[in-house]
């Protein structure tokens, strides 16, 4: 058996053990499940559920998010650790949906949706290699 099919003969198994992986992040919409995927990088699952509530209070869509300091968003997660980072990525990341696509958070989740559809994954798998993407776009 080649290295491809033994691949792809392990991905087929463990699509039909696992048919709908769970994601242990709490959220609410595609916008939220994208900032918690964010604050998950170096971070438990646990502590990025302990710290969104208050984030997700302050501003759950990245209209409003666009509009909160980096600084104050930075004191939110600072939990989660590299909150510097983290804080000014969840804020380009709101004002790149926002400006550059003018997307409201259910348009971002049908096109996450659709990208996840269209590759066969996951949306949280498509919605990490967004961030990752954003990331290296700077």
């Amino acid at each position: 058996m080649l290295k491809q099919q033994r691949a792809d003969h392990v991905r087929h198994r463990l699509q039909e053990l696992y048919p709908e992986t769970p994601i242990p992040l709490d959220h609410t919409d595609p916008y939220t499940l994208l900032v918690a995927v964010l604050l998950s990088a170096q971070c438990t699952d646990v502590r990025v559920n302990q710290v969104t509530p208050a984030l997700f209070r302050l501003a759950d869509n990245p209209a409003d998010m666009m509009k909160v300091p980096v600084e104050q968003i930075q004191a939110i997660i600072r939990p989660c650790g590299l909150s510097p980072r983290k804080s000014a990525a969840i804020s380009q990341l709101s004002r790149i949906l926002m400006e550059k696509h003018g997307l409201s958070e259910r348009e971002a989740f049908y096109r996450i949706q659709t990208q996840s559809t269209a590759l066969g994954k996951p949306s949280h798998e498509i919605a990490r290699a967004i961030i990752t993407a954003s990331e290296l776009a700077g």
